[in-house]
């Protein structure tokens, strides 16, 4: 064997036993006529002592190691005189007697150390030395616990693992698909699936009652620091249930992770909160309930003064900024400018300070008297000292920006603690999103998403307003303002699922082409299901304290969708082109 321990494996009883390590060299040091090498491998770092009285030989070989070497190292293990609080193994050292050197190593293009001199695309190209790091070492061994814990808990609660295919039937309606060329029928092509979806319900028409699967899913989308065009969800589905069973059930494997995980405990259930509240006080379907500072709807206060903005505007919100009177105006104009960032949308903002002698000093003095002042600051629960921040327009766009203020707010004040952890379920969605442009429906969700049950009448109707108010049987988990998974009870009647398909404009014919197999099996009995998924990527960035996901994948890609390592994607030769009876627009 190359080694009788790991570098992270010994300790002050063994003392005195002659072992074998392997790994990497961390660096080597020198100190008068003593050298010492840092070897490293996943498990740890072990110092390696060479004294005077080793042999010439030996210290001509440790003379040649760099970093990053493979070495084989043989030796007595002793108590450290000076030791190391800092490395499980800091009680000890290894009296080299033998060292083989495994591999050469090129002097890294950057430090392997928890804090490198690499910038992102460096390290990027390299992403296999990226990962000697300690940083993305703890990120995948806590991705590896949390999988680990998600099978034992769906295990134990009946469920199976079940594959499911990544070469489906392209079904364009949400995310862009990946399409894959089928060689052996010219012309077709396969979708990588953005979630298994269809499978999973054809699996509960089977009868499979309890499935799960940790499975890689594939959207074209544009990319930012949590999304990435391969994914891993953990995809659940179950027969014969109704929304409470589901809620309960995976409610059960979140507060399993954070036991067995994180060591932390949540013993009350967690906090239900229907979309219009979510939309209402934080301005957003994934709320942040970490912090306050929530939304207030101030329109019939401050309308009728004269100012036009509020006048003619259908909606007008307020958030009260703790400690915010004593802004200076270059910080509330620079404030201001944030909010109309075109990623925002806000036309502008309005402030109003409630001083600390209870005088109220706005941008609007002169339409607004300080009593009309301090009604608003009434209304927002405002005390002295705060400053108050009003914004106008289409109320969903302005709750909307009202509630990216709020989010920016809390990260300046230090409110959002990664290690803070605040989950809840939002729920009774919108069923449908009415799109102005193409003058249509869309589900919010998915078209295989139930209506509430008590508003199916509503569903059947002709009136675009009925449609409107329809809400889905569905339900998202949300985690420290990150949406980390989302499901729905299923449409499981072919009735209601076709007159799904005709309210959001498939003809019969275009539903049965695109999801015939799906309309037929339910002809044959499906059962009541419901399901959901889990972004798994997310859940452990957010475990891990970090916003990116990239740093919790083994080998992402970048915001351009291209792994930088492999320089991929990339051009294919012409003959595999012609293989694929395919031809492509672009110079060669």
């Amino acid at each position: 064997m190359y080694r009788t321990h790991t570098c992270g494996e010994l300790r002050i009883a063994d003392a005195g036993m002659r072992v074998t390590l392997a790994g990497w060299v961390q660096k080597v040091r020198k100190m008068g006529g003593m050298s010492f090498i840092d070897l490293r491998d996943r498990y740890g770092i072990t110092q390696i002592v060479i004294d005077e009285s080793a042999s010439p030989g030996l210290n001509a070989a440790v003379e040649k190691l760099g970093r990053e070497y493979v070495i084989q190292a043989s030796g007595l293990v002793r108590e450290r005189q000076s030791k190391n609080s800092r490395i499980s193994t800091g009680d000890i050292e290894i009296m080299l007697e033998k060292l083989d050197v495994l591999s050469p190593a090129a002097t890294p293009p950057f430090t392997i150390e928890d804090e490198s001199d690499g910038g992102e695309e460096l390290r990027a190209r390299y992403r296999y030395l990226d990962l000697r790091r300690n940083p993305l070492k703890r990120n995948l061994m806590l991705r590896h616990k949390m999988a680990q814990q998600v099978r034992n808990y769906l295990d134990s609660q009946g469920f199976l693992e079940i594959e499911t295919p990544y070469l489906i039937k392209s079904t364009p309606e949400g995310a862009r698909d990946f399409v894959v060329p089928s060689r052996m029928n010219p012309g077709e092509f396969y979708a990588l699936p953005q979630s298994p979806q269809q499978q999973k319900q054809l699996l509960m028409v089977a009868g499979y009652d309890r499935y799960f699967q940790i499975v890689r899913c594939f959207r074209d989308e544009d990319l930012r620091a949590d999304r990435q065009p391969e994914f891993t969800q953990i995809d659940c589905e179950m027969s014969f249930v109704e929304r409470e069973d589901i809620l309960t059930t995976f409610e059960g494997m979140v507060k399993s992770l954070f036991r067995n995980v994180l060591g932390k405990s949540f013993e009350e259930p967690f906090p239900r909160m229907p979309y219009s509240e979510a939309m209402d006080r934080y301005g957003s379907d994934k709320p942040d309930i970490r912090f306050g500072m929530l939304l207030h709807e101030v329109t019939s206060i401050v309308k009728g003064h004269g100012f036009a903005v509020f006048d003619d505007a259908p909606y007008s919100g307020a958030i009260a900024l703790p400690g915010g009177a004593a802004y200076t105006r270059k910080q509330i104009d620079e404030l201001t400018e944030w909010v109309r960032r075109p990623q925002i949308g806000a036309k502008g903002m309005v402030y109003v300070k409630y001083q600390e002698d209870g005088t109220f000093k706005s941008s609007v003095d002169k339409f607004y008297t300080g009593e009309d002042l301090a009604a608003v600051a009434s209304s927002v629960g405002a005390s002295k000292g705060d400053m108050i921040l009003v914004l106008s327009g289409e109320p969903a766009k302005t709750k909307t920006a009202l509630g990216a203020l709020r989010i920016e707010l809390g990260n300046r004040l230090g409110l959002r603690d990664p290690m803070v952890f605040a989950p809840l379920w939002v729920v009774d969605f919108p069923l449908l999103e009415w799109d102005d442009e193409t003058q249509r429906f869309y589900a919010m969700h998915h078209p295989f998403t139930s209506p509430k049950p008590q508003d199916l009448p509503l569903f059947y109707s002709d009136r675009k307003e009925d449609l409107a108010r329809v809400c889905a049987d569905a339900y998202d988990f949300v985690l420290n303002g990150t949406e980390v998974g989302g499901g729905s009870v299923r449409i499981h009647d072919s009735k209601v699922q076709e007159r799904m398909f005709e309210v959001l404009g498939f003809s019969h014919e275009d539903a049965m082409a695109r999801f015939g197999f799906l309309i037929n099996a339910f002809r044959y009995g499906a059962p009541p299901h419901g399901g959901i998924a889990f972004g798994f990527d997310r859940f452990c960035a957010l475990f891990g304290g970090q916003e990116s996901i990239r740093d919790f994948i083994a080998f992402p890609k970048n915001n351009q969708g291209r792994d930088m390592m492999l320089d991929a994607p990339s051009r294919i030769d012409d003959s595999q082109l012609d293989e694929l009876n395919l031809r492509t627009t672009i110079e060669r």
